[in-house]
């Protein structure tokens, strides 16, 4: 067989197109995160605490997230952890939140926890609701 017979047998049995990547699974925490939780839960001297995420009903766009501290999870949690520091997560929310990472971002403007959310189809001006 030529060269040329053999590069067109390899060229049609190639796919048609490229595998498209699948979204990750659960919730991401970056460093960023991790080293700020860390500094927040050492003040608090509750090592064991997480944050819960939690998405509820209001804003502008329909949704809104809620953070707070919690000293433990609970029965039905989804738990994600990296380093130490562990996320809290409902079901109903983690519908929500699926694929997300939580990032900490400190700027001269500002400073605080944001959740790069790739299911959100459109955010109020304020940034404070989402929609999916």
């Amino acid at each position: 067989m030529s060269e040329q017979a053999t590069q067109e047998t390899t060229q049609r049995q190639a796919p048609a197109t490229a595998p498209v990547a699948k979204p990750p699974k659960g919730i991401t925490i970056a460093d960023s995160a991790v080293a700020r939780l860390k500094e927040l839960l050492e003040q608090r001297q509750t090592p064991e605490a997480g944050l819960r995420l939690a998405v509820k009903g209001g804003g502008c766009s329909g949704l809104q997230y809620s953070m707070e501290w919690s000293e433990k999870s609970r029965e039905r949690d989804k738990i994600f952890e990296k380093d130490g520091v562990r996320v809290f997560v409902d079901p109903k929310s983690y519908l929500y939140l699926i694929g997300t990472e939580l990032v900490f971002e400190q700027t001269l403007m500002a400073s605080g926890f944001k959740l790069d959310n790739p299911n959100i189809k459109a955010a109020c001006g304020c940034g404070e609701s989402f929609s999916v």
